[in-house]
């Protein structure tokens, strides 16, 4: 009995504490995520934790490590917030990753994000096809926020009663100078067939090429790897 009378308080004091802490450090520790405040989440829950479950760690040695945590998050907040030129060094910075419709790999490269990873993000947004993304700002919590290109920006074509067809998904035929296989037998294409448009372009080679892209009734998108 004593033990759940012990587990019951443990439980309490805990979520109390975990409430005010998360009060303190505002909404911008879940809005605006960013790795060091994930890593800090796991390192509290952790401590609370090891209270619960760990008979030879005291609830209020948690209390202190957790207020001593909390304690730093907060400071690193308010030197942030009161020194402008501290963001970038403790907060991270956006990085272009798209620039006038160009994918910037070194950008890429620099944050650890390959081409996959970038085609998850620009769908999470809508986008289907790089070609449609006049820019793409990687934001410091894993977001992409995009500026789409004139011809794809509101109003839409069901505004203005433009009647269409319905369009096919981009299939990647080239992604980081290797050629994409699955690709050219899903548009029943050949690599001869590829190669021809890559030497149309004036490159001599498809590990010239950056990136490369299909879509039904429009030009073969193609990036090489010049800024």
């Amino acid at each position: 009995m004593q033990s759940y009378i012990s587990l019951t308080t443990e439980l309490i004091v805990g979520f109390f504490a975990l409430l005010v802490l998360s009060k303190v450090l505002g909404k911008n520790q879940i809005t605006q995520l960013t790795p060091f405040d994930f890593i800090s989440a796991l390192v509290i829950g952790e401590l609370l934790g090891n209270a619960i479950y760990d008979d030879d760690i005291h609830l209020m040695y948690v209390l202190y490590a957790i207020f001593i945590w909390g304690s730093l998050i907060y400071s690193i907040e308010m030197i942030t917030q009161k020194f402008r030129f501290t963001r970038g060094l403790l907060e991270g910075s956006p990085s272009i990753i798209i620039a006038k419709g160009r994918i910037q790999f070194d950008e890429l490269r620099k944050n650890k994000l390959d081409l996959n990873q970038l085609q998850h993000l620009l769908r999470e947004k809508g986008v289907f096809s790089i070609r449609e993304v006049q820019y793409g700002i990687l934001e410091t919590n894993g977001t992409v926020n995009i500026q789409l290109k004139h011809a794809f920006r509101s109003p839409s074509n069901q505004d203005m009663a433009v009647e269409g067809v319905d369009q096919s998904l981009p299939v990647p035929l080239i992604m980081d100078g290797e050629i994409i296989y699955e690709g050219l037998k899903k548009i029943k294409k050949t690599e001869g067939w590829l190669h021809e448009q890559i030497h149309k372009r004036g490159f001599p080679s498809h590990k010239m090429i950056f990136y490369a892209e299909w879509l039904d009734d429009q030009p073969l998108f193609m990036q090489n790897y010049t800024p």
